[in-house]
């Protein structure tokens, strides 16, 4: 029997696969309306990247990239669409990452343990400014949506 895709634990090689999930996280412009995508700086690995974390056992894939979202910036957000899966190997073990481009509908930052800044930022300035190059085509895929 085949696990659903939120409970996956292994790949084909037998390897322990990290489940994790995230958003592409986006509002509206306060001032002029465009378009902004919020990152997140990790002083841990001192990267920028999109909020994401592991899951949490039996938890659902989208019900965990919300809990980040709001555990990592303080927003919460309306999810969209389902953005491509991303993996690659993170500490030597295999690692997928589920995506939802998704809505900030409320809240605000307070740096934390995690993450000890945001910035809101133009989708140009954002993919300039994301550590990982396979974090810039999330944003990518977002624009056309």
């Amino acid at each position: 029997m085949t696990p659903p895709p939120d409970t996956e634990t292994r790949d084909t090689s037998d390897n322990p696969v990290v489940q994790a999930a995230g958003c592409v996280l986006w509002r509206r412009s306060p001032l002029d309306g465009d378009l902004e995508i919020c990152l997140v700086h990790r002083p841990k690995y001192d990267d920028w990247s999109h909020p994401k974390g592991k899951l949490k056992p039996h938890e659902n894939a989208l019900a965990g990239a919300l809990r980040e979202v709001e555990e990592e910036t303080g927003y919460t957000a309306e999810p969209g669409t389902e953005l491509p899966t991303v993996r690659y190997m993170a500490n030597g073990r295999p690692k997928r990452v589920r995506y939802w481009a998704a809505e900030a509908t409320g809240g605000g930052f307070t740096p934390n343990d995690e993450v000890d800044r945001i910035l809101w930022l133009s989708p140009a300035a954002a993919r300039s400014r994301l550590t990982q190059y396979r974090d810039r085509t999330l944003i990518d895929e977002l624009l056309p949506l």
